[in-house]
């Protein structure tokens, strides 16, 4: 397809494949892996960023399409902090890291630039706890040993009552446990990390 020639011009049509000259010209402007086989049938929105309208289970694994699944975080969350953080603490203290870093990573992507790392390796430690629930270490020390490493800057500066401190003391020592002696040996209990101070 020439590059300035419109979706339905003859001359941009004799590119395509038989089943795109079949398709409305329209149609033929959506995102370039959404018209690969590979990945047709992916959840896309409406400017063809990959979303995932999966059920997914309580520890936020994908279930089959149609299977009943856990309440899911909606893609388009937008709280402030503070609720932000409250929603993510009642989400890790009730073992539901995954939606957790879900709730975490929202922030993160609306976050201004100076608080971003720290609300991304927030995210990265949920993702490390979700990992460590599953029973994969390798993933969970990882995670969590990143997540730490972000929000270790922020030590006794970070916004919003955050206890960056804290958690990156607990996530290291969980991520030392973790890799000592296999996630098996970590109590439910120790994976509910405190995100606030007080």
């Amino acid at each position: 397809m020439t590059p300035d020639a419109p979706p339905g011009d003859a001359e941009a049509d004799r590119d395509l494949s038989p089943a795109d000259r079949e398709r409305d010209p329209a149609d033929r402007d959506l995102h370039p892996a959404s018209r690969d086989p590979e990945h047709a049938g992916r959840d896309r929105d409406d400017a063809g960023r990959p979303r995932n309208a999966r059920p997914r289970d309580a520890l936020g694994r994908p279930l089959p399409r149609g299977a009943p699944g856990a309440e899911r975080v909606p893609d388009d969350l937008s709280l402030p902090p503070a609720d932000a953080l409250a929603l993510a603490q009642q989400l890790l203290d009730t073992g539901r890291p995954f939606h957790a870093h879900e709730v975490l990573e929202a922030s993160w992507k609306q976050a201004p630039q100076q608080e971003r790392d720290l609300w991304r390796g927030l995210a990265q430690v949920a993702v490390g706890l979700t990992h460590a629930q599953r029973g994969n270490s390798r993933g969970a020390v990882a995670l969590l040993r990143r997540g730490t490493q972000r929000i270790s800057e922020y030590s006794g500066r970070a916004p919003h009552g955050i206890d960056a401190g804290g958690i990156a003391l607990a996530c290291t020592e969980l991520a030392d446990r973790i890799a000592a002696d296999a996630v098996a040996d970590v109590a439910g209990a120790d994976l509910r990390i405190r995100l606030t101070r007080g």
